[in-house]
């Protein structure tokens, strides 16, 4: 399954390397990318995958947007901060998505993504390359699953959650909200908001008590 748009303009907010993706997926997926911008003038004018940064992060009223930046917290502060922009979908070609599997606005499925029946995910989510999000899952808004991580059936990630590059996690497990999953991880219980784990299996090192 994959979302074809033909001959629709985008603006990319952020520059950083998973834009660089996030552009590529965007091109196949039919888009032409209008503006790319990012708020750090030190980048402004540079080429990124092709194009030219051109200003800062905007309102924009023309075509869709997109925000390329893997930092959920910052993806987070940039759509509180843009409350008047068409937000697209962006799906690569080559994922595997089933026919009722719900995704929110502004949410990303990269290449070799596999997204089972039931699951649902939230907005501004990036489901990173390669990673496998088994049936009934739910997944919070802006939530980054990274590359090549497994969730087996029925589990649940709270709100602006990291699971780290190569983590697996088994059934009917819940991950709370903020909270960073180290790289390599398996989780078999249930973990709270707010907090790094690391491991296998996986733990609590460090708690953060700032409100997202």
């Amino acid at each position: 399954m994959s979302k074809l748009i033909v001959n629709k303009g985008l603006t990319v907010l952020g520059s950083g390397g998973h834009a660089k993706v996030l552009i590529e997926s965007a091109i196949f997926c039919g888009y032409e990318i209008d503006y790319l911008l990012d708020d750090d003038v030190n980048k402004h004018n540079s080429i990124i995958g092709g194009y030219r940064i051109t200003g800062p992060i905007i309102e924009s009223f023309n075509g869709y947007s997109i925000i390329a930046i893997g930092d959920n917290l910052i993806r987070k502060k940039i759509c509180l901060r843009l409350t008047i922009l068409n937000w697209t979908t962006i799906i690569h070609p080559s994922s595997i998505i089933s026919k009722d599997v719900f995704i929110g606005e502004g949410s990303v499925i990269m290449a070799g993504a596999i997204i089972q029946p039931g699951t649902k995910i939230g907005k501004h989510c990036i489901i990173n390359t390669g990673a496998c999000v088994d049936h009934d899952c739910v997944i919070g808004d802006f939530v980054h699953i990274a590359p090549n991580s497994t969730l087996a059936g029925g589990v649940t990630i709270g709100e602006g959650t990291l699971i780290g590059i190569g983590s697996s996690i088994i059934p009917n497990i819940t991950v709370g909200s903020w909270t960073n999953v180290g790289a390599g991880s398996v989780i078999i219980t249930d973990q709270p908001d707010n907090c790094t784990i690391v491991g296998v299996p996986a733990k609590p090192i460090k708690f953060n008590n700032e409100q997202n």
